[in-house]
This record gives C-alpha cells, structure tokens and sequence, in this order.
C-alpha cells in the first residue's frame, strides 16, 4: 500500500508541475495587464542635471567640467605600454621594499619578509580628465582625474618562529585627484627640476585582503575601520597644502644663476696690422662671456690707428667661473656708400609709368675681423685684479698655422668678484631672495635683472616679426626676432650693474616689428610700448607682471625684474 502511495505521489507532483506550467505560459501570453504604458521618449538636453546624473553616473570630467580636458591620447598610450609599466614598477617596488624590510625585521623578531608574486594586473588606470593652470610663475599645474579598478596580485610571505604565513591583495580600487607641479622650469632636459604632489582632497581605497586564504575584509567593521584609517592617514601626510616632492635636478646647477661679476678693462692694442687701402685701420673690440644669451659689447671705433687706446670698462655677469670664459675678438670698421635710383611708379591698367627717379645711398658696414682671443675665467684668482697682454690669433683652433702669424697684441685688466657665500639664498625657489653684488659696489649698488618671458595678441598693420627693444640709461638691448608670430615667446634675460638704486628711473620696452623682405615700404613699425617704474622693483625685489602695450589694441608684454642688492 506504501509503494502504492508513493507511484501515485510522484505521478501528481509532475502532473502538477506540468499543468502549472502550462496554464502560467497561457495566462503570460494571452493576459496583459491594461495599466501598462509606453515610455516617454524624452531628448537629453530636457532633462536635469540631477536625472541625468542618475541616468549617467559614470559621466567623464570632461562632459561635467569645462575646466577639465579630455585625454583618451593618454589612457590609450597606457592601455599599450601597461604590460611594461607593470613589470618596470613591481620591478622598483621590490628594490625598494628590500632594504626597507631588511632593515624593519630585526625589530620584530621576523625571520623573512617576501613577495611571493607582485603584480599590477592586467586593467590600467585611466584618467578621467585633466585640468591645467596657467600661471606667471616658470612651473607647470596639473590635475588630473584617476580611476583605477584594477585586479592585482600582491601576496607577502611572512615567517617567524618556524610559521609562515601569507597575506594577499585582490581587486584594489583606488580613485585620487591629485595636483601635479613641475618647478622650476629649466632649459635643461627633463626640463623641471622637481616634481610637487598632493592630493587636493581624501582619496578613496577599496581592496580585498586575505590571510591563510580567509577574506579578512569580510570581518563586520573592519572594512570601514581599515578604509578610512588609510584615507586619513595619506591625507595627513599629502593632502593640498601638503605636498611630496621629487628631486629630478639640482636646480642651482639648471638654472645656472649669477655668482660673480667680471669687470673687464679694455686698455689699449699693439702692432695691428693695416687692413684699409690707404694704410690703416679702424679697430674697435667685442667681448662678451661664453654660455651667455646676452649681447656681446663693444668699445668705441678708433679711426685711423693702428696702437688704440680706449681705457673702457664693462661689468659682466658671470653663473658659472668653471666653465665660462671671456671671448675678445677685435675688428676694422669698414663702410661702403652705394648709389641706388628710387623710382614711383604709378600704375594704371593696362599700361604703367615712371612718375619720377630719386638717388639715395645705402651704407653697408663689413667689418673684418683682425684677430681674437680667450680667457677662461678660472684662471683668474677672485677679488684680485690681472693685467694681461695677449697675442691676436686668428681662431682657437691650436693645431692651425695661420696662428703663428703675427697679428698684434691687446691688453685687458680684468677682477673677477664672486658674491659671498653666506649672501646667497638658501633655498633656490624663495622668490623673495635676492643674489647680492660683490664687495666694492659702492653703497646700495646692485644688479638690475629684465627677463622678457612673452608677448601676446601682437600685431602689425603690415607685419608681425616681432621683437622686444629695451632702453634704460641710454643703452640699448634687444632681444631676438620671432618671425610671423603674434604671440611670441622669448625668454632672454639681461643684467645691468648699476652703482646705486634705481628709485627714480624708468625702463622703457618696446616690441618692434621688421619686415623681412627686401623693400623699403614699411621697413619697421612699432607694436606697443610700455613705461615701467623701476621704484616698485627695488621694494619688491621681484615684480613678474603682464604689461599692457600702450599704442596696441589687446598687446600685452611680460616681464620679469628684479633687483639684487649688496646689503
């Protein structure tokens, strides 16, 4: 009677099931409920931003903020250089974790400290978005958006007392958006001399963390406990305005700043050999110090002698005595008039005619060079003055004959006078630090910097070549020309040793434009000018400001001064 019960049960349960659903599929087919609507189909830009934010929760930075933008160059070059970045940086991890630990375990009574496998995965961190900050100051700004979900491995092996045990992180997930600031910029290759980081606000962590193969993560409470004990613990030591710093170069040795100051002494030149056809010449020397941007000087013109004498003197900046060194070469000053016609011409189609002819001159200088030579700077003793008469050679190649022709002599006094060490700045990056003149500058003498950085929305009526011309004190400097350009970039610096403060002068720049064609119809026009007062520079120190070009539309001028005193 039992087994019959039983056939019969399992005979109604799968007739049951059967039935059941049977009738279910019939109903589900053919009885739709009638409350059921279509959607709305409604276009994005209708909706708010708080929907779309739940419809797009994953909306890249660079849809959401302007400020940021996009760098799928980026995340594709990490895409395809990750395998390699992975083995490079588990790689480094490991040499650097080795002394770490080796010098860790003692103190705890550890046998070993091991990676038994360290990996980052196959998943790279991609960066959501990037914002750049353009500043005054020579560094770069950067704030990228990172995200990384990625899958590593990284299991450690600990022993001690005779036990072994085995931690290991999975699934790590890290979200930051850190600051990023190169400074300062350097014409030396990378370019920066150091890397800033900081975090800007409390990262977020996640990952998984297993011992002896038991998820510790799983414990209630210590997941958060463990998660923001991280957060605010990187935040104390890198949140903005804290910051990490990496040393790539010595920044006094990039930047190569002033450390002396050369006074030269042209005296007079013997025996110079005729270089005129009436029996001649008419020399005048340039010097100038190797490894510098700046202009080379020049003495006056002494026509018409072959025995010179000019007793000019020049200051010269000097930043590295090691390696710079005092070039003097010596020409003839030469002239030649050539009588041109000018014609106008008056044009009419289809014939044309001369309206009248006009001579005039143009006057060619060719200058012939009479001799040169080089004086490295450390052979000079500091603080002592050296009178030195030196033979003219034709170059400074040793092994050239034409060099034991006999091309005169020149005679210079020179005094190198390095600044003190306990007078110069510290630290390389205090703006407010200013280099000191050497000893013998009379009283409240110094240094006058100008670095001209750049121009922007220059422009001419008929071209745009621009460069910079400076006047102060009745000299003269320029700066390079930048051809078909209206926003230029230059970055030359100059330096005029000055014997007291320039409270009451003013510097007068002005971008110049040439044109480079052969021609004399608007040969040269001016770009905009503008007058600084020098008085703020010797309260500041430093002033590194973006002028506006007076007689310009939208120019605008930026320069650096800064004035580097002796007390």
């Amino acid at each position: 009677m039992g087994f019959v019960s039983t056939i019969l049960g399992f005979c109604g349960f799968g007739v049951g099931v059967s039935c059941g659903l049977t009738i279910g599929y019939y109903l589900f087919i053919y009885f739709q409920p009638c409350d059921v609507k279509d959607p709305v189909i409604r276009p994005l830009v209708e909706r708010d931003s708080k929907s779309l934010q739940q419809l797009l929760s994953e909306i890249p930075l660079w849809v959401k903020c302007p400020d940021y933008d996009r760098v799928d160059w980026l995340n594709k070059f990490l895409e395809y250089m990750w395998p390699y970045l992975d083995k490079a940086i588990c790689r480094t991890a490991k040499d650097i974790a080795a002394p770490i630990i080796a010098e860790q375990i003692p103190k705890y009574k550890i046998d070993s400290v091991e990676f038994e496998t360290l990996t980052l995965g196959s998943l790279p961190p991609t960066f959501q978005g990037m914002k750049v900050y353009v500043t005054e100051e020579k560094e770069l700004i950067m704030e990228p958006s990172i995200k990384w979900a990625g899958n590593p491995n990284v299991t450690v092996a600990v022993k001690a007392f005779g036990l072994k045990a085995t931690v290991q992180v999975v699934d790590l997930q890290v979200f930051a958006a850190p600051r990023i600031t190169l400074k300062p910029l350097v014409p030396s290759f990378p370019c920066f001399a150091n890397i800033f980081v900081s975090l800007m606000e409390k990262p977020h962590v996640d990952f998984g963390l297993k011992l002896l193969g038991a998820d510790l993560m799983s414990i209630p409470g210590l997941y958060r406990f463990v998660q923001e004990t991280i957060k605010d613990q990187v935040a104390n030591m890198y949140l903005w305005p804290k910051t990490l710093e990496v040393q790539i170069l010595d920044p006094s040795k990039a930047m190569k700043k002033p450390v002396g100051v050369l006074h030269v002494k042209i005296l007079r030149a013997m025996n110079l050999k005729k270089k005129d056809l009436l029996g001649a010449s008419d020399p005048y020397v340039k010097l100038k110090l190797t490894e510098s941007k700046l202009p080379s000087k020049k003495t006056p013109v002494r026509h018409k002698n072959l025995n010179p004498e000019w007793n000019e003197e020049f200051n010269m900046v000097v930043k590295d005595p090691e390696s710079q060194a005092l070039e003097l070469s010596v020409y003839d000053w030469e002239q030649v008039n050539f009588l041109v016609p000018r014609y106008t011409f008056i044009f009419w189609f289809p014939l044309c005619a001369i309206s009248n002819f006009t001579p005039f001159f143009i006057q060619i200088g060719k200058h012939d060079k009479m001799g040169m030579n080089v004086i490295p700077l450390k052979d000079l003793t500091p603080d002592e003055s050296k009178t030195m008469t030196l033979n003219l050679l034709k170059n400074m190649d040793a092994n050239d004959a034409q060099n034991d022709k006999d091309r005169g002599q020149i005679m210079v006094e020179l005094t190198y006078k390095p600044f003190k060490e306990d007078e110069l700045p510290k630290d390389f990056e205090d703006n407010d630090a200013a280099h000191k003149v050497p000893e013998g500058t009379p009283p409240g003498g110094g240094v006058l910097m100008i670095i001209v950085h750049e121009a922007q929305d220059v422009e001419g009526k008929h071209h745009t070549n621009p460069y910079v011309k400076i006047l102060f004190k009745g000299e003269e400097r320029k700066t390079k020309q930048v051809k078909k350009n209206r926003d230029p970039r230059w970055g030359e610096e100059f330096t005029f040793v000055l014997e007291e403060p320039p409270v009451n002068d003013r510097l007068h720049m002005e971008v110049v434009s040439t044109s480079t064609r052969i021609g004399l119809l608007h040969p040269k026009e001016t770009l905009g000018y503008v007058d600084i007062n020098l008085s703020d520079v010797v309260s500041n120190k430093r002033i590194n400001e973006k002028y506006h070009l007076i007689d310009s539309k939208n120019g605008r001028l930026q320069v650096e001064l800064q004035w580097q005193t002796a007390s």
